[in-house]
């Protein structure tokens, strides 16, 4: 047992559903390669039970234009398995790509989720774009705040949100059954870790984040939200263990230092360019996925705030 009862309890299930394959969930992945990232659908096989996490919805930046490719694939497949989407989860409001829980929730149900700290990242992200007052900075356009510690089930599989703030204030890790999706705060042990630069982001805070995730039995199953394939990589790839994590990640495996992975990531981070689609893809996150509200010509913008960043 360790001081973190939360992560005891994380531990928990996923040493259950180590010792029962019924306890384990379907995983599917999504692998959208205009972003470098990866969607999931997990489902309970006994009850057909599902839940969506970090799902894509198709951005032409040039254009302004929107499109459902990603997540019409996400809709067949729930569709072709007979699912039931009990969840529309997002790790964190992203900055990389926007979200389609929106429009998923609209084709599938579901409760649209996230970490109760996206109040801060809406007060942020709310003042850089002047959304004005009827842009409510509570959280409200998501139907669950996940607290560290809240349980919840997808069918018959316990399931468990993690507070691993550090890329951003709000990012999460839901581990289901003896699965993690851990979002952005890791990538494959051969690329590293994420960036920590963003508004309320920390490196020491995503340090002591993740180092907290690699203390969850070494055989976890991590799901990863991107990946860029690494230097002499050939094939993209999102599935990896703790154990892989801590022998051989780039960044942070067993033995370095958290003076030295901040030190690394500070200096890492200053020489990252900002995300392409940071712009649309924030102000639509902070909305939980939903467009901002059409202005009198019936046509939706997206601001851009010039010299502001």
């Amino acid at each position: 047992m360790s001081n973190d009862p939360h992560l005891d309890q994380a531990s928990a299930i996923i040493v259950a559903a180590r010792a029962d394959e019924t306890k384990r969930p379907t995983i599917a992945g999504f692998f959208d390669e205009a972003t470098n990232t990866i969607s999931y659908v997990i489902h309970d096989p006994a009850t057909c039970r599902a839940a969506v996490i970090d799902s894509v919805l198709d951005y032409d930046n040039a254009a302004g234009r929107t499109a459902f490719r990603s997540a019409d694939r996400i809709v067949e497949y729930v569709a072709k398995n007979n699912l039931s989407v009990d969840w529309l989860i997002e790790t964190h409001a992203h900055a990389d790509h926007i979200s389609a829980a929106a429009y998923l929730q609209d084709k599938l149900g579901g409760k649209l989720a996230i970490g109760a700290d996206i109040v801060r990242v809406q007060d942020v992200f709310g003042k850089l774009f002047n959304a004005g007052t009827e842009f409510q900075r509570d959280g409200s356009q998501f139907d669950r705040l996940f607290n560290d510690g809240d349980r919840f089930a997808i069918g018959g599989i316990e399931a468990i949100a993690l507070h691993v703030p550090g890329h951003t204030p709000a990012d999460m890790a839901f581990i289901i059954g003896d699965a993690a999706f851990v979002g952005d705060t890791l990538f494959m042990p051969d690329f590293g870790t994420a960036r920590a630069d963003f508004p309320g982001g920390d490196a020491r805070q995503l340090f002591r984040s993740i180092r907290r995730l690699l203390e969850l039995p070494r055989e976890t199953r991590l799901f990863l939200c991107h990946d860029y394939k690494a230097p002499g990589r050939t094939d993209f790839a999102w599935e990896t263990t703790v154990g892989q994590q801590r022998d051989h990640n780039v960044h942070v495996c067993d033995g370095i230092s958290e003076d030295s992975f901040v030190d690394m990531r500070t200096k890492r981070d200053h020489s990252l360019a900002m995300p392409e689609l940071i712009m649309p893809s924030v102000q639509v996150n902070i909305r939980g996925g939903r467009l901002p509200e059409p202005e009198d010509n019936g046509v939706s913008y997206i601001k851009i705030p010039l010299n502001a960043v």
